[in-house]
Parts: C-alpha cells; sequence; structure tokens
C-alpha cells in the first residue's frame, strides 16, 4: 500500500529540550559528516535558507550503493512534502474561480457521487487537505491497490478508480472533528482540480506551479533513471516494486533538485510578505493557518514550536520507506531548513535527516523562553 507516512516532525524535534546557549552555525558539509556516521543511509543533501534566500546547500554520499557520488543538482524523492504543492496548485485555481473551498465533495466529483458514502458527500476541500473529512489513510484493498503498478491508462483515469473504493470505505472518524492522516484526501484534491480543468494533474503542475517559479527538475515518475540517485531499503537499493503506484503522486511522491524545492520553499516563505509569485498573500495565509482546532494547515504541519525554537513553523516530512524528506520553515523571519535522503527508517535516513534538521533549526529561530518559576 502506499508508504507516504504522517511525518509533520511532531516527532522528538517537537519535544527536544533547549540548551541554554546555541553554537554557531557549523559548515553544512560537517552537519551532514556528523549525522550520517554511524547510518547506512546512501546520501544526504540539505538546504538552508535565511531572510527568504538561499544562503547554501550541500550533499554527501552516493547515488546508490556501490555508485558515484551524489551531486547538487541531482533529484531526490520528496514524499508527502509534495502535498504542500498540490495545496497551492488548488490555491491557484480557486484564486481563478475555477474551484471553491466549500463547494462540497459530491458536486466536485459527481462521478464518484453514487457510490459515496454519506460521510463524505459535503467534505470540502479545506477538509481534503487539512487530513478533517474522516478518511482512511490508504485504501484498504491491497491487492487492488497493486493493480496500479505499471497500468497504462492515463493517470486521472487511473485515479478516479482508486478514488471509486476509497470513498466507499468507511469514515474512521465525523467530518471536521479531529484530524485524521489521509493520502487519499490529497488524491481527491488532486482530481477535482483535473475535472475542473480538464488537464492532468502532472501537467497542471507544471503549467501552475513549477514554471512559474523556474522549477525545470521536477519529475513525476517514482523511478529514477540512471545515473540518477535511488531510494535505498533493508540496506539494498529499492526496487519500482518498493516504491509507490504513480497514479497517488497529488498525495506525494514528486522528485527534484534540492534547489527547485528551496525555490517553492522560497515562494512560501515571501507569500504571507505580499512577495510570491503564485498566490495572493490572503491565501498563502489560509494555506499556513491550521484547521479547526489542530495543527495541519493545508499541505502543512503547524507546530507553535519546534526542537525547542520559537514558531510557528511550517512543516513536513515525507517518506515511502525508500526515501526521507523533511522542510521546517519560519514564515516569521523566512528561515527554513531542507534536508534529504536516499533511505529512509530501515538505514537511519530519517534519523539522520531529524539530527541534521535539528542542528539547522537551532541557528534559524530562537529558543522557547523557559517556564517562569512558580511561586
Amino acid at each position: 500500500m502506499t508508504r507516504f507516512a504522517a511525518l509533520l516532525c511532531l516527532f522528538a524535534l517537537v519535544a527536544a529540550p533547549v540548551r541554554a546557549e546555541e553554537a554557531p552555525p557549523k559548515p553544512l558539509s560537517t552537519i551532514l559528516a556528523e549525522t550520517m556516521d554511524g547510518k547506512a543511509v546512501p546520501a544526504m543533501g540539505i538546504l538552508v535558507i535565511r531572510d527568504g534566500k538561499v544562503v547554501d546547500q550541500a550533499v554527501r554520499g552516493v547515488r546508490r550503493i556501490g555508485g558515484a557520488p551524489v551531486a547538487i543538482g541531482d533529484r531526490w524523492n520528496l514524499g508527502s512534502d509534495g502535498k504542500a504543492m498540490t495545496a497551492t496548485l488548488i490555491g491557484r485555481l480557486v484564486e481563478r474561480g475555477v474551484l471553491r473551498w466549500d463547494a462540497p465533495l459530491s458536486e466536485m466529483l459527481p462521478e464518484l457521487a453514487a457510490g459515496m458514502r454519506p460521510e463524505y458527500r459535503d467534505v470540502t476541500l479545506l477538509e481534503l487537505m487539512s487530513h478533517r473529512a474522516g478518511l482512511p489513510e490508504n485504501l484498504s484493498d491491497e491487492a487492488f491497490y497493486k493493480t496500479f503498478y505499471g497500468a497504462t491508462r492515463p493517470m486521472p483515469e487511473q485515479r478516479l478508480a482508486y478514488l471509486r473504493r476509497a470513498v466507499a470505505e468507511a469514515p474512521i472518524g465525523p467530518a471536521r472533528g479531529e484530524a485524521s492522516y489521509s493520502n487519499t484526501g490529497l488524491i481527491l484534491a488532486g482530481a477535482i482540480a483535473e475535472r475542473a480543468t480538464g488537464k492532468p494533474y502532472e501537467r497542471l503542475m507544471r503549467e501552475e506551479v513549477f514554471a512559474p517559479l523556474g522549477m525545470t527538475t521536477p519529475d513525476f515518475s517514482q523511478s529514477p533513471r540512471a545515473g540518477e540517485p535511488f531510494g535505498h531499503v533493508d540496506g539494498r537499493v529499492a526496487t519500482a516494486a518498493d516504491a509507490n503506484a504513480e497514479m497517488i503522486v497529488p498525495a506525494g511522491g514528486v522528485r527534484m533538485s534540492l534547489a527547485d524545492w528551496g525555490r517553492f520553499a522560497v515562494d512560501q516563505l515571501e507569500g504571507e510578505q505580499g512577495r510570491g509569485k503564485l498566490l495572493k498573500a490572503g491565501t498563502y495565509k489560509l494555506l499556513h493557518t491550521p484547521q479547526g482546532d489542530t495543527i495541519f494547515a493545508l499541505g502543512w504541519g503547524v507546530p507553535p514550536a519546534i526542537a525547542g525554537h520559537q514558531g510557528p513553523a511550517l512543516t513536513h516530512g515525507g517518506s515511502d520507506g525508500n526515501w526521507f524528506a523533511f522542510i521546517c520553515l519560519f514564515p516569521g523571519s523566512e528561515n527554513g531548513v531542507l534536508v534529504v535522503a536516499n533511505a529512509a527508517d530501515s538505514m537511519g535516513g530519517d534519523a539522520a535527516a531529524k539530527a541534521a534538521a535539528k542542528a539547522v533549526i537551532a541557528t534559524l529561530a530562537p529558543p522557547v523562553p523557559a517556564a517562569a518559576p512558580q511561586e
């Protein structure tokens, strides 16, 4: 089944203790060397943004076990970190009047209405992309999901076939209640955009998000080409069977260079200040605002603090089990860090990436003030 985890980095990073004095920034190459030490992850990369500008990036390791060294311009699989990109695409279509934030799902995808459970009929784009639609994380029928590997039908047709099964499954909670992380919600958002425009999601992303930002490396294939970095799992190079089916990319899985991911991140940081290239300031603010009584915004997690440092921060992590990617942005200061690895938990890629992110976050935001003593 799909393996994009709910990695909003409310793990050890959020609860990390505050150090009384932060050490001066280390070179990124040193941070990568230290965090990869003792781990089996073949390669990592890191990019840092300060004051709304990319100031440094570095990579270390090899593209695949026994292979050539990674290069700065290589592509990395971002996993669920692509959800924020899907939300940005939807924001573009809403601003243009093609979609509405408050339209009910049964109206936006009427071809699914006949088999749709009543609990889902009135959920909106806001709820789908903030994980508040009550949808399960993934389709439960693993055998049916596997039929999408190597499928040749157009991607929009594949997505609708998946979604017909998904909206017939019982909810795991009420709509507009507690957040329940759901890849299906973002696949629905992608299919809604496809129906409204008559264009495949992949083309929409290139036209509406990537091209305006000058992003030239994004690729939706889950299988790297020869000479590119490969994902790894259980001490070996990952195969196509270890990856996700390509039709689920609205939920994540786009591959791109660190520099291009940095272009997207900078635009998100500039957006709330009225300098974004893609959206109005109010739309960026909506994308970054938690929905209901949760920390889930649209494609983002927004904890009030992270790694013992003051937020709010825009965070997300993504993994298909073969790659790991993490992003943390501070809109107030326009600082941020992006970390990628070509392995995940089975080879220490997630732990190394979290450690690298934590080391940089300490230089990007002030520490949370110590609690005042109780009298």
